[in-house]
């Protein structure tokens, strides 16, 4: 029986501050799509899941939450994943300015 995407994680978008997210600022609302990219290659964290509106880069999935999402990836489920805007508030430290949740897609329809 199908069922609708579960929460699989909720967080703040890492890195938010040092990254392109004001450049799409305006586009970010509750329910925006967001796309989950794995950077494997990432000299700082090898299980690195960078996050895009778009094609601009916003931030990453925190460091403390990232590696079930990397692992699931890199054997080739990382399509299973959705993420969207949860939350958005400027007047927040710019780290915890949007927050977003994943959740996970039923694949058994």
């Amino acid at each position: 029986m199908y069922e609708m995407s579960r929460e699989f994680v909720s967080t703040h978008v890492a890195g938010f501050a040092h990254w392109y997210g004001v450049e799409v600022a305006h586009k970010l609302r509750p329910g925006k799509k967001l796309k989950l990219r794995p950077e494997p290659d990432n000299p700082y964290d090898p299980n690195a899941v960078a996050v895009y509106c778009g094609k601009t880069k916003i931030g990453y999935v925190p460091r403390a939450k990232n590696a079930v999402l990397a692992q699931l990836a890199h054997f080739g489920y990382g399509g299973i994943f959705e993420a969207r805007v949860q939350s958005v508030d400027w007047t927040c430290h710019p780290e915890r300015q949007v927050r977003m949740t994943i959740f996970v897609r039923d694949a058994r329809a």
